[in-house]
């Protein structure tokens, strides 16, 4: 069996990983190395730094949540939709929006390679992903104490939060659906054999 293709946005997330890892080295030995002690240098090597570390940990959490998504599923209460939802949706003009967001792995929405049921689990799996993230986004405040700057932390945690956000919003929006479908299937089986 070969190994899944890197969809487009995944092989983003490395390249962006990648650049600013080499930029942050760059910057900091300039910087802490004595060559090059100007602000601005310290800056461009927080910021890339800080994207890094948004980047790359989200790969690590999402491969790490794998070892216990195997108990998530679409049944559980806190997957199901809340009453506000539909209202908070519509106010968010979620329809016209949610087709235009990057996902990172296509296939494992696929209909051709997946029930709606593994779809439906996938979902929630995802959601739990950036539930994680909405967290972990809270982690680069850390980084105030070595480095000040309190503002531009907090700036960046929020910002995080507020991409990951899309995706829980996503997730939560279209799940309903196919679980509507997948119900009209299973009642469609349940007539059939009758």
């Amino acid at each position: 069996m070969s190994k899944p293709k890197k969809s487009g946005p995944a092989i983003f997330m490395y390249c962006v990983i990648g650049i600013t890892l080499i930029a942050s080295i760059i910057c900091f030995y300039l910087y802490y190395g004595n060559i090059c002690r100007t602000e601005m240098i310290l800056w461009i090597g927080i910021i890339a730094f800080t994207i890094m570390y948004h980047f790359w940990v989200r790969i690590i959490m999402g491969n790490l949540s794998k070892l216990f998504k195997k108990h998530i599923n679409y049944q559980q209460w806190w997957f199901k939709e809340k009453n506000f939802e539909k209202g908070l949706y519509k106010l968010l003009h979620v329809k016209e929006w949610k087709g235009k967001a990057l996902t990172y792995n296509p296939e494992s929405f696929s209909l051709k390679e997946h029930t709606l049921e593994e779809i439906a689990n996938t979902m929630v799996k995802s959601e739990l992903d950036h539930w994680i993230n909405e967290a972990i986004s809270l982690s680069t405040l850390l980084f105030i104490i070595p480095w000040g700057r309190t503002w531009a932390f907090v700036i960046s945690a929020i910002a995080a939060m507020i991409f990951d956000s899309q995706f829980i919003i996503i997730q939560r929006y279209n799940r309903p659906r196919v679980l509507k479908i997948l119900e009209k299937e299973d009642m469609h089986k349940i007539k059939s054999t009758i």
